[in-house]
């Protein structure tokens, strides 16, 4: 089942993976997503990204995403909405 399909629709597995950019953190330790990354991806002022991070079991960083907050929260509750029906039944 492919989620990925427009912007607010939920995206548990990604199909595929690519590099769109090469930042750097400035002085103050913020990174700039580039205009044309944020175009591509529907990036607004003021939307919320959730910082996800893989470690290795020695806590070294392998990579870390960004995605949108929103996405989220309903993978979350497509995830956990029936599990909470069968407690709530039980």
């Amino acid at each position: 089942m492919r989620m990925c399909e427009g912007r607010g629709s939920a995206c548990p597995f990604p199909t595929a993976w690519s590099i769109e950019a090469i930042v750097s953190l400035d002085e103050r330790g913020q990174i700039l997503i580039p205009k044309e990354v944020r175009e591509k991806v529907g990036l607004r002022p003021g939307d919320k990204l959730a910082l996800i991070s893989h470690t290795t079991k020695e806590g070294e960083l392998c990579y870390f995403m960004l995605v949108p907050s929103d996405k989220i929260i309903e993978s979350t509750r497509e995830f956990l909405g029936p599990l909470l029906k069968d407690l709530i039944k039980e």
